[in-house]
């Protein structure tokens, strides 16, 4: 239990470390990619590397409230093309980053990030990205993506959202179909950061039920948010927040 207290140093840090779990909660139910301004701070807490386990548990513990609550709105048939490819991402991201220092780490996590947001921007300006998003390689690309980023950093959030946005969904759809397939690829994770990483603890677990209220908030925030927010607000939305995550990865 101690060596639990022990991972953050201040009531600041504490703060910091519930604030973000509230983030993590309100981007499962509603407000896309605000989880990932979590990414840059919970690296700043814990280091880049260790940060990526103490995030996931509470990912995972999120994921639930989502798939749960939007179970109903769930679309199969617009992730299956992503999942093999997602998972050979989540292997070559495994692998590469396990030799890297945090600092090398934490810049391949910048870079997942705006990498993310420039695909976000060429998607916008893009007028034939609806002919492009049929094409039989574009669902396996952006599978690969996600499982790369989400292994690097927890940070599969820009790629889904290019990727989901460019299929149309509406809101609700967007958020439950994003939920679902994050959720596979969260607890694919488990076992691989155990074994190979080795960054999942008992002191990181202990600490993560402590943010569960924090979750719960975030996810009753973000269902509450969702409901009122038009849809092309909720698009501009989603894209702002990831660009503004990668910002502070650069920064902090």
């Amino acid at each position: 239990m101690q060596e639990a207290f022990d991972l953050l140093h201040s009531p600041y840090h504490w703060v910091l470390y519930f604030f973000c779990a509230m983030l993590i909660g309100m981007s499962k139910t509603g407000v896309q990619n605000i989880g990932t301004l979590a990414v840059p701070l919970f690296a700043f807490l814990f280091g880049a590397r260790y940060s990526t386990g103490i995030v996931l548990i509470l990912l995972c513990m999120a994921d639930l409230i989502a798939v749960i609550y939007y179970r109903k709105q769930f679309r199969w048939s617009e992730i299956k093309g992503m999942l093999p490819a997602a998972f050979v991402g989540l292997l070559g991201g495994l692998f590469l980053a396990n030799n890297m220092d945090d600092q090398l780490f934490r810049v391949l996590m910048g870079i997942c990030i705006l990498s993310g947001v420039g695909i976000m921007i060429w998607m916008e300006k893009s007028k034939s990205v609806s002919t492009v998003a049929e094409k039989s390689w574009y669902a396996p690309l952006f599978g690969f993506i996600a499982g790369f980023s989400t292994m690097i950093g927890n940070a599969a959030g820009p790629a889904l959202s290019v990727y989901l946005l460019s299929r149309k969904l509406p809101k609700y759809a967007f958020v439950a179909t994003g939920a679902w397939f994050i959720m596979i690829l969260n607890y694919t994770k488990i076992p691989l950061q155990l074994f190979v990483w080795h960054n999942l603890s008992w002191a990181g677990i202990i600490l993560n039920v402590f943010a569960i209220p924090f979750i719960l908030l975030g996810g009753y925030l973000g269902i509450r948010i969702i409901k009122v927010i038009p849809e092309k607000q909720f698009r501009i939305l989603a894209m702002a927040l990831v660009a503004v995550s990668a910002l502070l990865l650069i920064i902090l």
